[in-house]
């Protein structure tokens, strides 16, 4: 009797270790399993909510924000973790901007779901207030590390950087921008001011990637791609920082085809992208992450924004 009890004893502990293995290994496996990050970007749309007229210039028919919120929504049913960001320069370039001082542009933008964006130069056109008013519209994030606006009408509007969590991933976010004496008139940007953008984001990355163990850091540049001159742009910013894993360039209006790979001061690779200007097309990086193994880029494309019938008050009314 006793031998016979002592053998149910070790079936039933032997069979509790086997659950429990097993149950360990699931969990193992799902915290392994495969986890996509879609990353949705775009840069200098300049006001351009309608698309180009059909006119037979090269871009007839192409951008408008109809057709961008159709391929936004069709990808966010299509991929779990979407993050969607533009780089600045959202104001200026069409008669929208001259009327209604941005309002529309920032409407669309909410409408759309952007999670976080940066200043341009040209969003600085009718003035610090205007952005700072109109900016209540668009209902996403406005980041910036390097710009002190301190005593102006932006100083508890924005952030220097925001963490989104896309599932169990933390992807850190932040921004800079261009110098803006000589760019733009002072009385635009009044008492705002201009600090050492590889400074600021080597402070802030550091900062995210080891204060808050982000999975995944980007930078939001308004800077330019590149210059002939030793002007900072998203090259150099790339070659002179560390734990920056992307940047998403604007203000030059540069098409980059394909992510280009560039050193940061560790060795660690950096992409840089960029999608032209008006909104002709929209990038799109699809990057994979597996258990504690780096982050990879498994696709990257452009994807241009055609014409669509839909009118501008599917998004707001003016």
């Amino acid at each position: 009797m006793q031998s016979r009890r002592k053998f149910i004893t070790q079936a039933a502990l032997a069979t509790g270790a086997m659950v429990m293995h097993n149950s360990l290994f699931a969990e193992l496996q799902k915290e392994n399993a495969l986890k996509r990050l879609t990353i949705l970007h775009t840069n200098d749309v300049h006001s351009r909510l309608e698309p180009f007229p059909m006119d037979g210039s090269r871009n007839q028919g192409l951008a408008g924000v109809a057709a961008r919120a159709e391929l936004i929504q069709k990808i966010r049913t299509e991929e779990e973790n979407v993050l969607l960001l533009d780089a600045g320069d959202i104001f200026q370039g069409t008669p929208f901007f001259n009327l209604y001082k941005g309002e529309p542009e920032m409407k669309a933008m909410g409408a759309m779901g952007y999670d976080a964006a940066t200043m341009g130069n040209h969003d600085f056109d009718a003035g610090l207030e205007n952005f700072a008013t109109q900016l209540d519209h668009g209902k996403f994030s406005l980041l910036m590390c390097n710009y002190d606006f301190t005593n102006t009408p932006m100083e508890f509007k924005y952030q220097p950087y925001k963490i989104f969590k896309k599932g169990k991933l933390k992807i850190g976010v932040t921004a800079v921008g261009i110098e803006l004496n000589g760019l733009v008139p002072d009385s635009l940007f009044g008492n705002t001011k201009y600090l050492d953008p590889i400074e600021k984001v080597n402070e802030t990355a550091a900062k995210l990637k080891n204060e808050d163990a982000c999975d995944m850091i980007i930078c939001l540049s308004h800077l330019g791609y590149k210059y002939s001159s030793n002007k900072v742009s998203d090259i150099v910013l790339a070659k002179e920082t560390q734990n920056i894993d992307l940047i998403i360039g604007g203000h030059t209006h540069t098409f980059i085809e394909a992510p280009e790979v560039y050193k940061n001061k560790s060795g660690s690779d950096v992409l840089i992208n960029q999608v032209g200007w008006a909104g002709i097309q929209m990038g799109r990086l699809d990057f994979d992450f597996a258990g504690f193994k780096r982050k990879k880029l498994a696709k990257s494309h452009t994807v241009v924004v055609g014409k669509k019938t839909n009118e501008l008050k599917f998004f707001f009314s003016i």
